[in-house]
């Protein structure tokens, strides 16, 4: 095709496609398309479904720790040991096997070809074998339950030199290092399926469809891969090295030590130096998180407010600037390890700094609301609800960003309650609203609206009287990471108030059971959603059919004329211009 055709919005010409259509390859049969799936669509499914069975395990390990803080001595199966590999699995599990998965690996397979106007995925079998990694890496997690002496108990930052001490559940036995491994298959994994997402939107967007016209969620997820690719290989190497000083006898990290009146063998090692690789993949973790969420919030709130999103290349860059800043800031975790001054006002004023963008990224969501032609729908509750945590937790973050304040609150309650509205309760809500808003392209059905106001309530009010409380537990000066703590120095309200977060953790955790079961109704009796239920522009909801089919586009790609945002254009026939609709002329011709 030599010609070019013109976009009646900016007047410029769609370039003709570079590289021939070719279909994606087919499944043939049950095997080939739900064990070893090439197809983007399933892949997601297969990630979304792991991630969310061995999420549901951190849940309950989150009920027992809860049960041990808010009744301590009540239980008797839940030892100081217990505890310590409660904690460290629930942790390692929200942060890497959950959150990480079902965002990059649930929602890019899903939905980066849907929004680039792709058939798949550019290495489909790339793309497979990165799901059965992650599989396969989730299963020697699990094994280590089963393992003599059980997981890892050192910590979900796994530092030594106590993770690999006799001192430590785990340390000597097989616990730490089946973690070990299983982090290491993760990130093989996950390199296999983000080279795959960064590929993908780089080169197999269709025609019209220009880095500034793609939505935010693409934007987001994409900035996130490209962050864990550089990311995750110090996590990579810091696995390795840990496991040769534990299998091998090396030095790496551990110092020479003294245990249990014996000399060990290790001598010369840095603990520093693991925890400067921990948090150089720690800290971006954070945000590998967070950007796909702010690009789904994004998405959530236009659709929902029938509005433009407010300054989007201002929040574009802002994703890319924040990407960039949190590489920058990761010592700000170790205010603790006795850095020099110098050091920490360094990563006190990059922390700060990277709350600029950030706020930003709030202050156009609260535009994009402004004025808009608000539908509170469940998706756009809980895109709410994830604006309310993130500044409330935010908020926190700045305290501690601050080396004088963090110091003395490092080791309290606070960091817990603080890290989890950020990293915890913020995510699952986009995770939760995401799940609502894109269920209809995924079964053709609804979620239960009434099933889902309860589901949120309770989530959103529940969370809140967990971890407002824990603010105060921590600024009196409860110690995190402690099994027991009734025979301390901490005043009797304490212990009052561990047992009303207690009972507030086990409510929530019971609200998230009533969504699966909405999930598996609806699945078969959900109501019928139609074609594009939210009336939405962004191009996954213009498919020829819906649920997409194997290919995603019928026999030809779509020919993208405007950006995902047009809503309530004045003149237009109905609220929404599509993508990929040639018809209308947008007001905002400027827009990209």
């Amino acid at each position: 095709m030599s010609s070019t055709s013109e976009d009646p919005d900016t007047g410029t010409g769609i370039p003709p496609a570079e590289v021939p259509d070719l279909p994606p390859p087919h499944a043939h049969g049950w095997w080939s398309r739900w064990v070893f799936s090439q197809d983007a669509k399933y892949i997601a499914l297969q990630y979304s479904g792991t991630a969310i069975a061995i999420g549901f395990v951190a849940l309950v390990l989150s009920w027992l720790i809860r049960m041990q803080l808010g009744f301590p001595g009540v239980f008797d199966f839940i030892s100081a040991e217990a505890y310590y590999q409660f904690i460290t699995m629930h942790g390692m599990i929200m942060v890497v096997y959950l959150l990480t998965a079902i965002f990059l690996g649930g929602f890019g397979n899903y939905l980066i070809p849907l929004m680039v106007g792709a058939r798949d995925m550019v290495f489909p079998f790339v793309n497979m074998l990165s799901f059965w990694m992650y599989f396969l890496a989730v299963v020697v997690l699990a094994a280590s339950f089963f393992a003599p002496g059980g997981p890892t108990g050192a910590g979900w930052t796994l530092y030594p030199p106590q993770a690999i001490l006799s001192g430590t559940p785990g340390g000597t036995q097989w616990g730490i290092v089946l973690m070990l491994v299983s982090l290491i298959l993760f990130i093989i994994g996950f390199t296999m399926g983000g080279l795959n997402y960064a590929v993908t939107v780089l080169q197999a967007r269709t025609r019209g469809m220009t880095l500034m016209r793609m939505p935010l969620t693409v934007w987001g997820i994409f900035t996130a891969t490209v962050m864990a690719l550089l990311a995750f290989p110090a996590l990579f190497v810091a696995a390795v090295m840990m496991l040769f000083d534990r299998l091998l006898g090396t030095s790496f990290f551990m110092p020479a030590l003294v245990e249990m009146g014996e000399q060990l063998s290790y001598g010369g090692g840095s603990p520093i130096v693991f925890q400067h690789l921990f948090w150089f993949f720690g800290h971006p973790e954070v945000y590998i998180v967070a950007l796909p969420a702010f690009g789904i919030v994004s998405d959530l709130i236009a659709v929902h407010a029938r509005k433009n999103v407010f300054g989007y290349r201002m929040m574009v860059w802002a994703i890319v600037i924040i990407g960039a800043l949190s590489f920058i800031v990761w010592a700000h975790h170790m205010y603790v390890s006795g850095m020099h001054p110098y050091f920490g006002f360094f990563f006190a004023t990059t922390t700060l700094i990277i709350a600029v963008p950030t706020a930003l990224k709030v202050y156009n969501w609260i535009l994009t609301l402004w004025r808009g032609d608000i539908h509170l729908t469940l998706p756009m509750l809980f895109a709410l609800g994830f604006i309310v945590t993130f500044l409330n937790g935010g908020l926190t973050g700045l305290f501690l960003g601050n080396v004088v304040v963090d110091v003395p609150l490092s080791d309290t309650m606070f960091v817990v309650a603080h890290f989890h509205m950020v990293m915890g309760v913020a995510p699952i809500m986009v995770i939760y609203g995401a799940i609502y808003h894109w269920f209809p392209l995924i079964s053709g059905r609804m979620l239960s609206h009434r099933m889902g106001l309860i589901h949120f309530w309770v989530t959103f009010i529940g969370a809140y009287a967990i971890f407002f409380p824990m603010h105060y537990v921590g600024l009196v000066g409860v110690p995190r990471r402690y099994p027991d703590i009734t025979a301390s120095f901490v005043p009797d309200s304490v212990a009052t108030l561990n047992a009303f977060i207690s009972v507030a953790a086990l409510t929530v955790g019971a609200a998230q059971v009533l969504f699966l079961f909405n999930f598996a109704w609806s699945l078969r009796f959900g109501r019928k959603s139609g074609h594009n239920p939210w009336r939405a522009a962004s191009l996954e909801w213009q498919t020829p059919e819906i649920p997409p089919r194997h290919g995603n586009w019928g026999e030809e790609l779509p020919v993208v004329h405007r950006w995902a945002y047009d809503y309530s254009v004045p003149g237009a026939p109905r609220d929404y211009i599509a993508q990929d609709d040639p018809g209308h002329r947008a007001s905002w011709s400027h827009v990209p």
